[in-house]
This record gives structure tokens, C-alpha cells and sequence, in this order.
């Protein structure tokens, strides 16, 4: 692991990727010019009786239990036509844009990374998200196999690829820093290292009072806030291996959160599924988006296996929207 130094250094790279309805080949692909996989976000899908529905979701934030796969799966091509290379730090999930970038923390030991999403899974027990063996390893449960995590994504940097990929246009990334991560991008211009060594410059596009990115200019490169340290590897900005370590609450609680409704009558007939298998399950409030719902949970449960169960046997009696969560 990269130790942080004194002195900033940042480099600014570019990777290029397009978009056409849910994906297409990218831009600037040819002959020495290796491409970084297709923009997807991809159609509704079914998986063992239940349904999926990815979209561009740069709210995202949630927890539940991480898996990771490795060996079995290396150099195979991923649901956006990257190669996987579990020496990367990657993952899957099951409804996140691809390519997108989004923070793991462990809430077991409170180490995070970030991580490159550019596969579709897991689809086993209710896994939140499939890492790589490295993503695994740096995350301290590639020996376990799961842990509790939370998994947000990284709205800026996600929206920037999105974005360069709709118009065909480079999307600049940070790729390396030396020194503690900066909190936005530098203001005015951007030392640049140029394939000779040589330091070029390239104008950001940044708000001389806030240092927030303006509406950009169509055909401009969208320079996302500095604050993940990288490099470019065929073609694919890839997070590197820096791992923060965060305060989190201790001994987690597991839940299968059967849904969260908005109305009494569906709470009601949520609760009345569960006791026909002999679950009781309890009720809590929570506002989204200005709207209040009402979570129904079974649980504490005390073990990622006891969850496993569960969640299939709800799953089996109809309540198919139901997840794993850690509160």
C-alpha cells in the first residue's frame, strides 16, 4: 500500500468512452489504442425469480454483506467487455452504471477503498456486491469470504464518466496522488505528464469561487474533483490500492429487510406473508427523498448464514424485493 507523503503530486490522465442507447464501442479504439470497455447501464433482468433494474442511481448508499470472486473468473470478460483482472481493484454489481466508482468500507475492522464497477452480480444469498481478490484481500475478509460493508458511490467522478461517455469526448481523471487526497480539483490548470515525461498543462474547468465543475462545454473534457488516487491500465482509469481507514459503529446488526413501503395496507400485507412462514418482523420509519417509509425488517440475526436462510425462505414466499442489510 502506497503510504501518504508530504508533498502533492497529481497527475491528470484520460480514458475515453462512449455510449449508445445502453452501450457501444468505445471512442478513439483502433489499431495500438487499446479500448476501455463499453458504457452500460443495461435492461431490467431476472435472476432466479427475481427482478433487477439497473439504472444511474448517483445517490446510491448501502449496506449488506460483499463477496468476491477471483480465480475462476480471471482474464474472462466482464458485462461491460472489460477483462477481468482480479489483481485489480474492481467489483460487481447488480444494478450500478458500468464503469462507475464507488467506496467500500469494511464495517467489521472500518478499512475502505475505492473500487472500479465493471461487472454485473453477485446473485447468490443477497450479496450487495462482488469484489476482486485484491479488493478482498485489502478489505480483510478474502480469508472469511463476506463481511459487512457499505458501498457508496462516488457521485462526481461516476457522473463525469457518464457524461464523457454520452458526448464521445475524453474524460480526464485523477490518476496519482502523492501527499493526503486533495478535497476538490485544483482551480485554473492541471499539471499534465505527457508520454515523454515532458509536464504539459490542461485547462479545468472549475468555478472560480467554489471549485465545483460548471456546466461543461459540449465536446470539452469534464475534469472530475481530485480525490482518487489512480493510474490507467489498457485503457481503464484503475483506483489504486489506498486504503482509508474510517470510524464505524461496533457489532453491526444483520437484517433481511423485507421492503420499505409507503402505505399501512402494504406493511400490513408484508407482515401477514411473513407469519404465514413463522416470522415476525418489525417496523421502522426512515425518510427518503422527502417521503416517509415503512421499513419491515426480520431480524437481528446473528450470523451471515442465518441471513442466507432467511432471505431465501422470504424470497420463496413471494417476497422477492427482500435484501440483506447491516444497521
Amino acid at each position: 500500500m502506497r503510504r501518504w507523503r508530504g508533498v502533492s503530486r497529481v497527475v491528470v490522465l484520460v480514458g475515453v468512452a462512449a455510449l449508445a442507447a445502453c452501450a457501444q464501442k468505445p471512442a478513439g479504439t483502433g489499431p495500438g489504442l487499446p479500448t476501455s470497455g463499453v458504457y452500460k447501464v443495461g435492461k431490467p433482468y431476472q435472476i432466479n425469480g427475481v427482478w433487477y433494474y439497473p439504472k444511474e442511481d448517483f445517490s446510491y448508499d448501502e449496506t449488506g454483506i460483499a463477496s468476491w470472486y477471483g480465480p475462476g473468473f480471471h482474464e474472462k470478460n466482464t458485462a461491460n467487455g472489460e477483462i477481468y483482472d482480479q489483481n485489480e481493484l474492481t467489483a460487481a454489481h447488480k444494478t450500478l452504471p458500468m464503469p462507475s466508482l464507488v467506496r467500500v468500507t469494511n464495517l467489521d475492522n472500518g478499512r475502505s477503498i475505492v473500487v472500479r464497477v465493471n461487472d454485473r452480480g453477485p446473485y447468490a444469498n443477497g450479496r450487495i456486491i462482488d469484489m476482486s481478490r485484491r479488493g478482498a484481500q485489502l478489505l480483510g475478509f478474502d480469508g472469511p469470504g463476506t463481511a459487512k460493508v457499505r458501498v457508496q458511490i462516488l457521485a462526481e467522478e461516476s457522473r463525469a464518466i457518464a457524461a464523457a461517455a454520452r458526448q464521445g469526448t475524453p474524460a480526464p481523471l485523477l490518476a496519482e496522488v502523492d501527499g493526503p487526497p486533495p478535497k476538490a480539483a485544483p482551480r485554473g490548470r492541471i499539471e499534465v505528464s505527457g508520454p515523454s515525461g515532458q509536464a504539459t498543462t490542461l485547462a479545468a474547468s472549475l468555478s472560480p469561487s467554489a471549485g465545483t465543475p460548471r456546466a461543461p462545454v459540449v465536446g470539452a473534457p469534464i475534469p472530475p474533483p481530485a480525490t482518487v488516487a489512480g493510474s490507467m491500465a489498457e485503457g481503464r482509469f484503475v483506483p489504486a490500492p489506498v486504503v482509508a481507514q474510517l470510524p464505524v459503529k461496533a457489532h453491526e446488526a444483520i437484517y433481511v429487510q423485507v421492503g420499505a413501503f409507503g402505505s399501512e395496507e402494504n406493511v400490513a400485507k408484508a407482515r401477514a406473508r411473513l407469519s404465514s412462514i413463522g416470522q415476525r418482523a418489525s417496523v421502522s420509519q426512515t425518510r427518503t427523498a422527502g417521503l416517509t417509509l415503512h421499513r419491515v425488517r426480520v431480524g437481528p440475526l446473528d450470523s451471515v448464514d442465518r441471513a442466507d436462510t432467511l432471505l431465501t425462505q422470504i424470497i420463496q414466499a413471494g417476497l422477492t424485493e427482500a435484501k440483506i442489510v447491516v444497521d
